[in-house]
């Protein structure tokens, strides 16, 4: 395969699916697979790197199995455990991180959804937040109704996370209280809410290349526009606590594919930027165009400051201060 010649298809408006042979992305040589993503993200999504950050609003004693995720009940780990953090301190770190120059303040929330209190809590939270904050505003607050999600549309969201993690096959291996299903339903109905759904996954947990281009070919064929990729940062207590790390070859080769894949997409770095030298810095020459920052979760790592100086070293643009 051409990945070179493929590039230049794509960019003239080829689009890759499951008809197609895909096997090539597995042996073809890295670094032409990663100037052709490069080159395609140049030529579809111009020079702008969407930065967005989050707000731990719950955390912890999640009724869900995740076998990823530290904010499980089901484990055993040191995270964090609180309830809805007070609205004056949502806004305190929504402020700081909008002065910083973020596109985007999400407030993520552990659970499989929120209680009704809390729902009510979150709307007038956010109402607060589009009133007050120039950068946009994102939510992760897990499985809701239309309605609801109608609401958030109401009270200024305009886009809402919801991570498929992984292919439809390998998704059983890591999660049994919720499937696949579960949670293309969920994008589905934020989108008839008219949302933007931002929806990536992570890999390192198992799975095959051929899973991670199926998941890739999903949110492709979903038209999900922000897709974020978490390399997993195996969490002691977690049942994935042994897994061996993921090299940065492995990450490069998975952003590139996913850039062929969603050519027009924000490919967005997201946790495990600590396994890459200069915490993910190649990437952005190699398909990337978009990275959650800042101090968060699941992502250690750059501060915004530190983002926004790599990026502009990389000559690529940032939103002005």
């Amino acid at each position: 395969m051409d990945v070179r010649k493929l590039a230049d298809e794509i960019i003239n408006g080829r689009r890759l699916t499951r008809e197609d042979d895909l096997s090539f992305f597995l042996f073809v040589d890295l670094r032409d697979l990663t100037n052709g993503a490069d080159r395609i993200r140049t030529a579809l999504c111009g020079k702008k790197v969407d930065l967005c950050t989050i707000i731990s609003g719950r955390s912890g004693k999640c009724s869900e199995n995740c076998r990823f995720c530290a904010q499980s009940a089901h484990h055993h780990t040191s995270c964090e455990v609180h309830g809805l953090l007070p609205e004056e301190v949502i806004m305190k770190e929504a402020a700081a991180m909008d002065a910083e120059g973020v596109d985007r303040v999400s407030i993520v929330n552990s659970g499989k959804g929120p209680t009704d209190e809390e729902f009510e809590e979150l709307i007038r939270i956010f109402g607060r937040m589009g009133r007050e904050l120039k950068a946009e505003l994102c939510c992760s607050i897990g499985f809701l109704t239309e309605e609801q999600f109608q609401r958030l549309h109401d009270a200024g969201i305009r886009n809402v996370h919801c991570n498929i993690e992984t292919s439809r096959r390998f998704f059983p291996e890591i999660c049994t209280t919720h499937t696949f299903d579960d949670k293309i339903a969920n994008i589905r109905r934020a989108q008839a809410a008219s949302l933007t759904v931002c929806s990536g996954g992570i890999i390192g947990m198992g799975e095959t290349f051929s899973d991670r281009v199926d998941m890739a070919l999903t949110l492709a064929e979903l038209q999900i526009p922000s897709i974020p990729i978490n390399s997993l940062m195996p969490i002691p207590g977690t049942p994935l606590e042994h897994r061996t790390r993921l090299t940065e070859e492995e990450i490069l080769r998975t952003v590139a594919m996913f850039r062929y894949l969603n050519p027009e997409a924000q490919i967005r770095l997201a946790g495990g930027r600590a396994l890459m030298r200069d915490n993910g810095k190649a990437c952005f020459s190699s398909g990337a165009n978009a990275s959650i920052t800042g101090n968060m979760l699941t992502t250690s790592g750059s501060t915004i400051a530190e983002d926004r100086g790599m990026l502009e070293e990389l000559g690529l643009e940032v939103k002005p201060l």
